[in-house]
């Protein structure tokens, strides 16, 4: 029975990929299976599961890339829910990235009102229930053209878990697990369709944990000694800290724990910082000195404090010779059209935008190309700094959208951030199927990557601590 189903995984495998030959037939293949991707996504989305939390998530990209013929290790680099699915053997060796967390605090209904949903905890408010989901396609499809067309090499979809803050790719790069790769391609939801290359910031977080002493804050306030002062003073150094950075420098806290009731003073409370820059050396520096800043509340305040750092990447390092493939590759996807429902949708949501609001247009299309500079972070900025690696971004959500919002949320879950899944979807494929066809253009990615790099040694800027699993709890 065993050798049955073996042959009929083998014949449904190699079916599926007889009319996979050319790039026309890779993106009818795609849409093909519009309505299962589809499904998949709006899973994810429904599990909304945080950083190093995922396991349905990352269990449902596992079995849909199994049931596909992909051989999966799961469990990578000390994180349960990473995982690595392959197929096919020898070079070139691609890769494809695929997200798939949460962000907590962020509960939203696929409506245009804001509308949190009752007793959830997180959402996906940076669209990572698409991006896991249109990487899993994109690698399928491509297992099913080198199929077609008999081409050795192998492609990998990479299961990435706790990108929003929790670095889950740098412990990937750390443990060397991109070694042999060719070269990476990813992708991430946003509010337009866009191959143009560009920077990040680096960034380094962790949590400041104060202890001091209880006390009855009426009767015996000598004998208390407040961790949440030992925190306000540190925010307050902090904070006065910020006239003295350089401008594009980021700080950002949040106070998670600050006590229980008022009349008992704090004996722990607990902030969490990070630090962001466009220059990694930068972030070190400005991180150096909030740690003073912490060392000198808990003095002045006769606290004890200790340091836990929960994550750190690189700054995005781009490569123009794959940007500019993968911009051709998103022109020949193209873009796509909002349907009237969509259309008021947009129109809806958009009235609870602040500040300027870009034109609604019933298409969607693709951005012109140019170099542009980051404001945000990613852990895809390690994995550019070992491997030439390129990204791209598609339409998920209405014109004008900030990504951390309820209306990121909300447009994720409808088909909107479908429609804009499926472009990523094609035009990654398309791109890998260039990099198996071209050995030039890896050739060229693999020559202005060494001119970039130089002698640049990779160092993770969350040093040897293993995986921050609870960062999230």
């Amino acid at each position: 029975m065993k050798n049955v189903a073996l042959l009929l995984m083998l014949f449904t495998l190699s079916v599926s990929a007889i009319a996979q030959k050319s790039k026309k037939d890779v993106i009818k293949a795609i849409d093909s299976k519009g309505e299962e991707y589809a499904a998949i996504a709006m899973k994810i989305w429904d599990y909304a599961e945080v950083g190093f939390q995922e396991t349905n998530s990352s269990a449902l990209l596992q079995e849909t890339l199994t049931k596909s013929g992909f051989k999966v290790e799961s469990g990578v680099g000390g994180m349960p829910t990473a995982f690595i699915a392959s197929y096919g053997q020898g070079k070139p060796v691609i890769a494809i990235l695929g997200e798939f967390d949460a962000l907590p605090g962020i509960a939203q209904e696929a409506v245009p009102e804001k509308k949190p949903i009752e007793g959830q905890i997180a959402g996906h408010a940076c669209g990572h229930h698409l991006f896991g989901t249109a990487s899993a396609a994109s690698a399928i499809a491509v297992k099913d053209w080198l199929i077609a067309n008999k081409k050795q090499g192998t492609i990998r979809f990479y299961g990435t878990p706790a990108e929003e803050g929790g670095s889950g790719k740098v412990y990937m790069v750390r443990e060397g697990l991109f070694k042999d790769v060719d070269a990476v391609i990813n992708w991430h939801p946003g509010a337009g369709n866009s191959a143009s290359p560009g920077t990040s910031l680096a960034n380094k977080t962790g949590k400041f944990r104060f202890y001091g002493a209880a006390a009855h804050a009426a009767a015996a306030p000598h004998r208390g000694r407040s961790a949440l002062d030992a925190v306000e003073g540190m925010n307050v150094m902090v904070n006065m800290m910020r006239e003295h950075v350089t401008q594009e420098t980021r700080i950002h806290y949040v106070i998670t724990k600050g006590g229980e009731a008022p009349n008992v003073v704090p004996a722990f409370a607990e902030v969490y910082y990070y630090v962001r820059h466009p220059d990694r050396a930068e972030v070190k520096d400005v991180w150096e000195r909030i740690v003073n800043a912490a060392k000198g509340a808990a003095l002045g305040t006769d606290t004890k404090v200790e340091i836990e750092i929960t994550g750190g990447v690189h700054d995005l390092l781009p490569n123009e010779t794959l940007a500019k493939a993968m911009y051709a590759n998103l022109k020949e996807v193209g873009g796509y059209t909002l349907n009237d429902e969509e259309m008021s949708f947009g129109a809806t949501i958009q009235k609870s935008f602040t500040g300027k609001v870009p034109p609604l247009s019933t298409t969607q299309n693709i951005d012109n190309y140019q170099l542009r500079a980051g404001t945000a972070s990613t852990d895809v900025g390690d994995v550019s700094w070992v491997v030439p690696t390129v990204g791209m971004s598609a339409a998920t959500w209405v014109p004008g959208t900030a990504a951390h919002s309820w209306q990121a949320v909300a447009a994720g879950g409808t088909s909107i951030g479908v429609k804009g899944m499926m472009i990523a979807a094609k035009s990654m494929a398309l791109m890998a199927i260039d990099l198996y066809s071209d050995s030039k253009l890896l050739e060229e990615s693999w020559k202005e990557f060494k001119a970039k790099t130089n002698d640049f040694k990779y160092e993770a800027l969350i040093g040897d601590r293993p995986p921050a699993l609870d960062y999230r709890k």
